[in-house]
């Protein structure tokens, strides 16, 4: 404890963690990121966000907080607050709900050489535009982009610690499977400024499990629209054909219903079981009508409606002698 007592007292006289960790104002500090995912929380179609439990994994060099080890009887590393040392800005570009960067400011671990590991844990919501139009057996790719917010290629360049992002520690979603997140390096020019800014975009896919739908949307929605053909069996005595036609229409209602509150609100696609649902309801709605037709037909009698002649030819002379029939 003396040793790091001495050691935290040398490297911290002086230092300002305002400037950059450079010794010629021309370096780049060179920063390795990488992404730990811990938990896919969220996929909130109805608002387009991903919402994650990541670490966010940063490593770069500062050469004024290098020491000999054998001066600090061989302390070759030591937890420091992350508070007092110079931070490279990284942010979450496309956040959804304005916590950009970084909230709980872990320690970070020095080495003797200068080299810093921070990594962070953070909960983020990121934008992600929804495709649904196969719901509920859609895939989805949702995308985190990271980058510095002040600093250009200029003065900060980022390097990916590793082409994929790190799942060791993934706590496995109940409704969303990841089949694939890799992170690749880009860099943009911004309609705002002359400089190059370089980030690191992780891309998501992952696809719904859909036992869950399956089982409580579309095997009765299938069922349901079924009992449609059953009317056209029932008897005309009874009288239920419309209440049936009636009772399956407003079923199909409720399910669309149901659609439309987990779906989001846009006119770019539509999704093919609501697609199926309003073709559905539209045949239903022409079964009712045929119905009414049919019950119409079946309680007329002699003294209150003549069949016309052109009926009495059509259906009792040209059609019987088309089906051969006698």
């Amino acid at each position: 404890a003396h040793a790091e007592e001495r050691l935290l007292k040398k490297l911290f006289s002086g230092y300002n963690k305002w400037s950059r960790p450079v010794a010629n104002i021309s370096d780049v500090v060179l920063v390795r990121f990488g992404l730990s995912i811990a938990q896919l929380i969220d996929v909130d179609e109805k608002n387009q966000m991903m919402t994650t439990n990541v670490w966010v994994k940063q490593e770069w060099h500062d050469y004024k907080l290098r020491w000999d080890p054998q001066e600090y009887e061989n302390v070759t590393s030591i937890r420091i607050p992350s508070e007092l040392i110079w931070r490279p800005d990284i942010v979450l570009y496309n956040n959804a709900d304005g916590d950009f960067a970084v909230t709980h400011l872990t320690k970070a671990h020095l080495f003797y050489d200068g080299r810093i590991k921070w990594m962070p844990p953070a909960i983020y919501k990121s934008s992600c535009s929804i495709d649904v139009t196969f719901f509920p057996f859609d895939q989805q790719n949702c995308t985190m982009k990271f980058g510095s917010w002040t600093y250009d290629k200029a003065k900060i360049d980022l390097v990916s610690m590793h082409s994929h992002v790190d799942q060791l520690d993934y706590w496995e979603s109940g409704e969303w499977v990841i089949i694939n997140a890799v992170g690749n390096y880009n860099s943009k020019k911004y309609e705002c400024c002359t400089e190059i800014y370089p980030d690191i975009t992780y891309s998501f896919i992952i696809r719904r499990l859909p036992l869950f739908y399956t089982i409580n949307l579309i095997i009765p929605c299938l069922l349901i629209s079924c009992l449609t053909v059953l009317v056209f069996y029932l008897p005309s005595e009874c009288g239920e054909k419309i209440t049936l036609c009636i009772s399956v229409l407003l079923s199909l209602t409720v399910f669309l219903l149901l659609i439309t509150e987990i779906i989001p609100s846009t006119s770019l696609v539509i999704p093919l079981i609501g697609e199926y649902l309003l073709f559905t309801m539209i045949f239903v709605t022409l079964s009712i009508i045929i119905t009414v037709f049919v019950l119409n037909v079946h309680h007329r009698s002699p003294r209150t409606h003549t069949m016309p002649d052109w009926v009495r030819r059509i259906f009792l002379d040209i059609v019987p002698r088309l089906l051969f029939m006698k």
